[in-house]
């Protein structure tokens, strides 16, 4: 478990769903060794499947480039220490 304070890169989100990822982030962090990145992802993604509605991606690493396509409000980027996290809705 990574016990920094996340800082968060880039988003539109509204702030009440940027909360919501964060808190994932910290409760996928807590089930899973941080190096299992792919499964921490898969947690975040599902929840916010769950919460939001389908279409949701997450990116979780310490190395990663994207470029993507993203519906309004659905983006935020951010990192705890030395991970960061990248979940967005595709646009449609």
């Amino acid at each position: 478990m990574l016990e920094g304070k996340a800082y968060v890169k880039d988003t539109d989100m509204p702030l009440k769903m940027q909360v919501h990822a964060m808190d994932s982030a910290s409760q996928a962090l807590d089930l899973y060794d941080v190096v299992d990145c792919t499964s921490i992802a898969a947690y975040i993604k599902k929840e916010f499947d769950m919460v939001y509605g389908g279409g949701w991606q997450c990116v979780v690493g310490s190395n990663f480039s994207s470029f993507f396509t993203h519906s309004k409000g659905s983006f935020i980027y951010f990192s705890v220490e030395t991970l960061s996290f990248l979940i967005f809705k595709g646009a449609s």
